[in-house]
């Protein structure tokens, strides 16, 4: 008998998703946070309901996307569905807590907004649940995906600098529900090296208003020294995300996240200067990069470009940075993290 081609067996599988806070995902824009714009770009992944406690967001939601399950009730959800996928793009004050519900209830696969939690202990309790159960895990950091930053970030390892020594990152919003962004690309250039110590401050926050968010999740500045030997400094000087990469036969200077990007090197002769200007960071929203990433992860049981081990590294330096400062700046290792020492953050709906 001829040898079917085609057949379901050689197809790769599909995954059915929940979405799980849904309300910056009421258009059909693929655009930061829309994840349900992402998934519905990848074939192989299916929407099958959608959580959120907001009944006009519920509402708006299905308006958008079509008539889906739509919950009140999280666990609910969970047990009447059974999704492969949780997106999951709740406030982080509950993450910890659904993502153990989530992999309590078979989800094989799990995309969370960023940031992951309120504290290292949290963070610790998510990368211990996720590990155990062998669950495919990426972290909502959508440059990690972006073919600007790998494209970058190749050369960087290629050695288009040099060996790369000192990192200057500029413009930090705040150290958690931003900083998050900013000290993973530090990470990633720096060729994704564990963190040795932290020092650092946080701005002072006299006569700025009690009701001010940048309580909850205020700015600061520090230096932290890489296991590789790369040293770098991130401040809240300057305006958007811009960061000075010095090696041992260059320097690499991306302006404006990527918006301008200048590449100086050592010649042949080690004398002379050579300059030139790479190309722009293309604005394309990267969500669909990440969904077919975690997608893949799920096919083969393998990581995804942003998992556990980089969303850990990318929470523990802004807790770092908060316990250096009410200790004085004392250099803080990972290990020495106060694991309860909370950072609410700013608020995201669901709560």
């Amino acid at each position: 008998m001829a040898e079917r081609v085609n057949s379901a067996v050689d197809r790769p599988p599909r995954y059915r998703v929940a979405i799980a806070g849904c309300h910056r995902m009421l258009s059909r824009d693929v655009a930061g946070h829309n994840w349900a714009a992402a998934f519905a770009a990848v074939p192989r992944a299916e929407i099958v309901a959608v959580f959120d406690k907001g009944t006009d967001t519920r509402a708006a939601f299905a308006a958008c996307w079509g008539p889906l399950p739509a919950f009140d009730d999280y666990g609910t959800m969970l047990t009447a569905i059974h999704p492969d996928v949780l997106c999951l793009a709740t406030r982080q004050t509950q993450h910890a807590d659904q993502i153990e519900q989530a992999v309590a209830a078979g989800v094989r696969g799990i995309l969370c907004e960023k940031p992951l939690a309120t504290s290292m202990g949290e963070v610790d309790r998510i990368v211990d649940t996720c590990r155990r159960s062998g669950v495919a895990f990426a972290f909502g950091l959508d440059r990690r995906w972006s073919p600007f930053y790998r494209n970058l970030v190749g050369e960087l390892r290629a050695g288009i600098v040099g060996e790369v020594r000192t990192i200057v990152a500029f413009g930090l919003l705040n150290l958690v529900n931003h900083g998050c962004h900013w000290f993973d690309r530090v990470l990633d250039l720096a060729g994704d090296p564990e963190v040795a110590w932290v020092t650092g401050s946080v701005e002072s926050l006299a006569g700025v208003p009690a009701s001010s968010n940048r309580h909850l999740d205020p700015p600061g500045s520090c230096q932290i020294q890489l296991t590789n030997g790369v040293e770098a400094f991130v401040s809240r000087a300057g305006s958007g995300m811009a960061f000075d990469v010095v090696g041992s036969r260059g320097r690499l200077v991306i302006v404006n996240d990527g918006a301008e990007t200048h590449l100086w090197t050592t010649g042949a002769d080690g004398k002379t200067q050579l300059s030139r200007t790479l190309p722009a960071a293309r604005p394309a929203p990267a969500g669909p990069a990440a969904v077919a990433d975690l997608l893949r992860a799920l096919d083969e049981s393998g990581p995804t470009r942003c998992g556990l081990d980089c969303a850990r590294r990318a929470c523990e330096i802004g807790f770092a940075v908060h316990q250096s400062d009410r200790e004085g700046g004392r250099r803080i290792t990972p290990a020495e993290i106060d694991r309860d020492l909370r950072i609410a953050s700013l608020p995201w709906g669901n709560e």
